[in-house]
C-alpha cells in the first residue's frame, strides 16, 4: 500500500511523527511538505529530533494570506499526488495545508483521510474553524481525537467512514516530554525554577491583528507582576514593535521575550510552568496532557474537554478576568483519559492498511458506521 502524507507547519510534523513510523513499518509512505526545500533545511534539527522522514516532495507554497497559500497548494499537489498515486491522502489538523491538500488531492481523484477531525470551535471568524469543516466534509475516512468530535460530525451528517482513535498528539508527546527532559537545557539557560513562571504564547490573527485586544493582554500581562516567559511568533513580534507594545513588554522587569523556542525546548518551558496563557488549541491540549493549568487567550475552544475538566479557563482578553486567573485559577476536575491511551498511530494504521478497499467502497444501506476503536 501506497500512503501519501500532507504537511506543512510545526503541529502537523509533531502529529506525522507519530503517525509515520507506525505506517512505514508495513506500507510506503510519501511525505509532502508545502512549504519550500529552505523551510525543510530551517526546521531539520526538529525533524531529526521526533526522528520525521525528510519530505519526499516540497510543494514551494511560501508565505502570503491564506488564500494565497490554499490557492497555491491546491493548484501544486495536484500533478504531485497524481505522480505519487497513492491509496489515500493522509492530512492532519486544520491549517492552510489541510484544506488545501484535501481539496487538491480530492478534485485529482484521490481519497483523503483526515486526522484530528471533527474539532469546532463555532467561531467561522476563525480560519481554522472553515479549515476544519471543509476538510471534514471533502473528506472519505476521518479519524476523531475524542467523543464530541464524533458527536459534532453526526451533527454536520458525517457518519461514514467515522472512527474514535484518540489524538495523535499523546503519542507524539509520550516521547518528546522523555526527550525534553533529558536534552533540553532551557531552564537553567534562563535561571528558571520548576513551577516559579508563567508561559505565554500568542499567535492567532484575531488577537495579535487587533491592537485593542493585543493592548488588553499586554497591559494585563505587565500588571501581573509575575515571572513571565514570552517566545514570540514572528507575526507577534512584528505588531508589537509596529505598535510601541514591544517596549511595554521588553521595560517591564518580570518579562522575558525570547524568540521562538525549539519544539523540545517548548516541551520543557511548558512542563516546568506554573500556568500557561495562550490562544493556540495545540498549547491547550499539550498542557492538559502535561497536567499544567491552562489560561486561554480567547472566548470559545475547539478543545471544550479541557473545559470541561476544570484544568482550562476561557478569559478573552478581559484584564480583570486574565489577572484573576493568573492569581487565582486552579485546576478544578479530575482529568480523565479525554484524549486517548497514547495507541491513537496504531489505531489508524490498522484501518488505513487492514480495510482501506472496503472503507472506501459505497454503502448501500446508507447507515451510520461510527466505529470506536
Amino acid at each position: 500500500m501506497k500512503i501519501a502524507s500532507v504537511v506543512g507547519e510545526r503541529p502537523q510534523f509533531i502529529k506525522a511523527a507519530a503517525l509515520s513510523r507506525e505506517l512505514r513499518k508495513v506500507s510506503e509512505e510519501v511525505l509532502v511538505h508545502t512549504g519550500k526545500l529552505e523551510d525543510y533545511e530551517r526546521s531539520q534539527p526538529f525533524f531529526r529530533a521526533l526522528d520525521i522522514p525528510k519530505p519526499d516532495y516540497n510543494l514551494g507554497v511560501g508565505p502570503g494570506s491564506g488564500s494565497d497559500r490554499v490557492s497555491g497548494i491546491i493548484s501544486r499537489i495536484g500533478k504531485v499526488i497524481c505522480e505519487i498515486d497513492p491509496d489515500i491522502v493522509v492530512t492532519y489538523g486544520d491549517s492552510n495545508s489541510t484544506i488545501g491538500g484535501a481539496i487538491g488531492s480530492v478534485k485529482s481523484g484521490y481519497p483523503v483521510a483526515h486526522v484530528e477531525a471533527g474539532l469546532r470551535s463555532y467561531n467561522r471568524n476563525l480560519p481554522e474553524e472553515t479549515n476544519r469543516v471543509v476538510t471534514d466534509h471533502v473528506s472519505n475516512v476521518l479519524f476523531c481525537p475524542t467523543a464530541s468530535s464524533v458527536d459534532n460530525l453526526t451533527r454536520e451528517g458525517i457518519v461514514r467512514n467515522v472512527f474514535l482513535v484518540g489524538d495523535v498528539m499523546v503519542d507524539a508527546l509520550l516521547l518528546s516530554s522523555k526527550i525534553a527532559l533529558e536534552r533540553s537545557t532551557i531552564l537553567d539557560e534562563y535561571g528558571l525554577k520548576e513551577k516559579d513562571y508563567l508561559l505565554v504564547t500568542l499567535h492567532r490573527p484575531p488577537n495579535v491583528e487587533n491592537i485593542e485586544r493585543l493592548g488588553r493582554i499586554v497591559r494585563s500581562l505587565v500588571a501581573s507582576g509575575r515571572q513571565i516567559v514570552f517566545p514570540m511568533h514572528p507575526r507577534t513580534q512584528t505588531v508589537l514593535e509596529e505598535s510601541g507594545l514591544s517596549k511595554t513588554l521588553s521595560d517591564s522587569p518580570n518579562i522575558r521575550l525570547t524568540k521562538p523556542q525549539p519544539y523540545m525546548d517548548f516541551q520543557r518551558l511548558l512542563m516546568g510552568s506554573e500556568k500557561v496563557l495562550t490562544d493556540s488549541g495545540g498549547v491547550q491540549k499539550e498542557a492538559y496532557i502535561q497536567k499544567v493549568p491552562c489560561i486561554t487567550l480567547r472566548e470559545e475552544t475547539e478543545w471544550i474537554e479541557t473545559v470541561n475538566d476544570g484544568w482550562n479557563v476561557l478569559v478573552g482578553v478581559d484584564e480583570k478576568k486574565i489577572i484573576d486567573a493568573i492569581e487565582r485559577f486552579e485546576p478544578m476536575g479530575i482529568q480523565r483519559a479525554r484524549f486517548g491511551d497514547g495507541k491513537a498511530a496504531i489505531k489508524i494504521s490498522r484501518v488505513l492498511l487492514d480495510g482501506l478497499e472496503e472503507l472506501l467502497q459505497k454503502n448501500p444501506s446508507g447507515k451510520p458506521d461510527v466505529a470506536f476503536l
